[in-house]
C-alpha cells in the first residue's frame, strides 16, 4: 500500500512550526484534526493543533529549554499552547478516556497513537501527519470516508453519542460542510438518542447550531434534521417553513454575493414572532449583538428604501432584513454603501433663530426625516431644509 503525504499548503510555512516539531523530536510530534482533513481537501486552514506522546510536564520542559513560550492553557487535559516565533499550535498529550458522562470525559494520558485516535469522534477527523515527511497515519479509515465525502464516527455510533452528547450536532454539522450522503448507522443512532441534547449545556448547543446553519450544505441537513426531530427537544421552533425561509434566504445570498451570518440565518430559521425570538435568544444564551439581530431581522419597515433603512439601522442590519424580505438587489446595494452624516447640528438650528430646549431636537429629527427623504442632498441642500423648518417651528411659536 503506498503511504499518503500531505500536500504542501500555506500554513505548513508558518514560521516556527518546524523549530516546535524539532524540539519534540522525530516521531514525536504530528499534527492532527482539521488542518490535515481540511489540507487534503484543498481548505483553507487557520488552526494547527500537534499531538505527542509527551506528557504534559515533559512538553513544558523541552519547549522552555529550547525558549518556546509554553502557555498551559489545557495542561489538565493535557493541552499546551506553544508560540513558536509567534506561531501559536496546541499541542496535546495523546490520551485515552477514562469515564465520560455525556458532557465531559476523564481523561488518561498514554502513548499510543490508536488509542488516541480512538477516542475522536469521527474518521476524517482522526487522521495524523508527521511534521517532517508529512506521511499520513489513518487508523480508521478516514482517507477513504474522506474521498467519498462520508461522515462516520469511529466505532459504535451509540457509544460516540453516550460519551458526549454534542457529537449529535456535530455530525449534522461536519455533513454539512463536507458531507454527501450521511453514514446510515450513524444517522440512526443520532436520531434514536435526540433527546439526549437535553443535557447539554445551551451554550455548546448554540456554537453548534450557529456554525452548521452557515455551512455549505446547510439547507438539505437541516431539512434532514427537522424530518427527524433532532433539534425538537432544544430548539422546537425550527420547522419544515423555517428550512424553507432557510432556502430562500441562501439563494437571496448567493443573488446578492453576500456571504452567510449566523444571526441572520437564525432569523429565518424562527419563526417571524419578537416573543419566539426572544425566546430562544435567551435559551441558546445568544449575545446581545446576535440578540439584537434577531429583533431586527423581523420588523418590516422597508417603505422608506433600502438606503434610508440602511442609514437608520445601519447597512449590515438592512442587508439582513432585505435579504430575508427577499430583496437581493437592494441589499446588494447598501452592502457597501457608506451612510452620511446629516451635515447640521443643534448649535446651527441655534443660531437659525430656534431657542435651546427641546425644540431643536424635534427640529433636527423633521430636518433629517427630510433629508433622508430626499436622499441624503449635499450641504446646501440640507441647509435650506433647515431654514424651512426652523420657518414653521418659529411661525408655530408665534401663532401659539
Amino acid at each position: 500500500m503506498n503511504t499518503m503525504i500531505l500536500p504542501g499548503a500555506p500554513w505548513r510555512h508558518q514560521p516556527g512550526l518546524d523549530r516546535l516539531a524539532a524540539t519534540l523530536g522525530p516521531g514525536n510530534a504530528r499534527f492532527v484534526g482539521g488542518a490535515v482533513r481540511d489540507t487534503l481537501l484543498g481548505l483553507p486552514v487557520t488552526d494547527v493543533d500537534v499531538a505527542t506522546p509527551h506528557a504534559p510536564e515533559r512538553v513544558v520542559a523541552l519547549l522552555e529549554a529550547a525558549g518556546i513560550k509554553a502557555i498551559p492553557t489545557g495542561i489538565a487535559h493535557g493541552t499546551i499552547t506553544a508560540v513558536s516565533s509567534g506561531t501559536a499550535v496546541e499541542v496535546t498529550t495523546l490520551r485515552r478516556d477514562v469515564s465520560t458522562d455525556g458532557r465531559r470525559a476523564t481523561v488518561a494520558f498514554t502513548d499510543d497513537w490508536r488509542e488516541d485516535a480512538a477516542r475522536r469522534d469521527f474518521t476524517i477527523n482522526a487522521l495524523y501527519a508527521d511534521p517532517q515527511t508529512g506521511e499520513i497515519f489513518d487508523y480508521f479509515g478516514g482517507l477513504a470516508d474522506l474521498e467519498k465525502r462520508h461522515i462516520r464516527f469511529i466505532g459504535d455510533p451509540l457509544q460516540r453519542i453516550a460519551e458526549d452528547h454534542l457529537r449529535i450536532l456535530r455530525f449534522f454539522r461536519f455533513l454539512a460542510r463536507f458531507g454527501d450522503a450521511p453514514d446510515q448507522a450513524g444517522l440512526e443512532a443520532c436520531t434514536a438518542r435526540a433527546n439526549d441534547l437535553m443535557a447539554l449545556s445551551r451554550e455548546r448547543i448554540r456554537d453548534e447550531l450557529l456554525k452548521l446553519l452557515v455551512a455549505p450544505d446547510a439547507v438539505r441537513v437541516l431539512r434532514l434534521m427537522v424530518e427527524r426531530d433532532i433539534l425538537k427537544p432544544v430548539v422546537p421552533e425550527i420547522d419544515m417553513a423555517g428550512v424553507e425561509r432557510l432556502a430562500a434566504l441562501a439563494d437571496n445570498e448567493a443573488a446578492a454575493g453576500v456571504a452567510p451570518e449566523p444571526a441572520r440565518r437564525l432569523s429565518a430559521v424562527l419563526p417571524a414572532d419578537a416573543a419566539a425570538n426572544e425566546a430562544v435568544g435567551a435559551r441558546l444564551k445568544l449575545s446581545n449583538a446576535e440578540r439584537q439581530a434577531l429583533a431586527s431581522a423581523i420588523r418590516p419597515d422597508l417603505a422608506e428604501g433600502p438606503l434610508a433603512l440602511a442609514y437608520r439601522i445601519s447597512p449590515e442590519r438592512a442587508v439582513d432584513r432585505l435579504l430575508l424580505a427577499g430583496d437581493a438587489v437592494s441589499a446588494m446595494a447598501v452592502a457597501d454603501w457608506t451612510p452620511p452624516r446629516l451635515p447640521l447640528s443643534g448649535g446651527s438650528l441655534i443660531e437659525r433663530g430656534l431657542s435651546k430646549g427641546p425644540d431643536v431636537a424635534k427640529a433636527l429629527r423633521r430636518i433629517e426625516d427630510r433629508w433622508i427623504a430626499e436622499g441624503f442632498p449635499d450641504a446646501d441642500r440640507a441647509g435650506q431644509i433647515a431654514d424651512a423648518v426652523v420657518a414653521e417651528s418659529l411661525s408655530r411659536d408665534s401663532n401659539a
